[in-house]
């Protein structure tokens, strides 16, 4: 039997697509073949059209691989992301107290695991301003919803409680790796928040006449 041609060989693909049995194919099949047929006509001209022509051909294909590898990361670190903030929040599984979390930060910043040392500290955040009552114990809250509701009680910390939150979002599912200096920023924000006082406390000693 002689060699089928890909002139020959179109024909009697497009022949067998056009079958019932094709009519429902899926966007996603649909895709697939069409891709596959475009990478599979550039091959062709890499390896019959030139010198010029093979390089063109070669370089779009290396183009177009890099494009699919980047958008199926994207994809993969977004649905991560999505499943870890639906499933974990700020929180794990295990209710510790401040200090527990404090000193499980000071326990993996003294082993250079500067990413769960961040993350630790700004649970032991989390977890004092609970414990003070000046956030809600929401379960399921996360960094951001940490910081927009302390920086009601705790205005002047705003934009460090932002900073802090995006940074335990970094780390956590942005795939940044934790550093020395963001955990010295975190532990430094959690000192002081320890010492601040609540802006209605505050008003409220302040005040002439205020009760003590």
């Amino acid at each position: 039997m002689s060699p089928i041609g890909r002139g020959e060989g179109a024909g009697r693909a497009a022949g067998e697509l056009i079958k019932p049995e094709y009519e429902k194919e899926s966007l996603v099949d649909q895709i697939y073949r069409h891709v596959m047929q475009f990478l599979g006509d550039l091959l062709d001209a890499a390896t019959g059209g030139g010198t010029a022509g093979g390089i063109i051909a070669a370089a779009v294909i290396v183009l177009i691989l890099v494009g699919l590898i980047a958008l199926i990361s994207w994809r993969l670190r977004k649905t991560a992301r999505k499943n870890a903030l639906a499933s974990g929040g700020l929180f794990g599984e295990r209710a510790m107290s401040a200090a527990e979390h404090r000193r499980a930060a000071e326990t993996l910043a003294a082993e250079g695991r500067w990413s769960e040392a961040v993350q630790e500290r700004l649970r032991a955040i989390a977890r004092d301003l609970e414990e003070r009552a000046l956030v809600d114990g929401m379960p399921g809250r996360t960094a951001d919803e940490l910081a927009a509701e302390a920086a009601v009680a705790l205005p002047a910390f705003a934009d460090e409680l932002a900073a802090a939150a995006r940074s335990f979002d970094d780390v956590t599912y942005g795939g940044v790796p934790g550093t020395r200096e963001a955990y010295e920023t975190m532990s430094g924000l959690d000192g002081r928040l320890r010492q601040a006082r609540p802006v209605a406390l505050a008003t409220t000693a302040a005040a002439p006449g205020g009760m003590a």
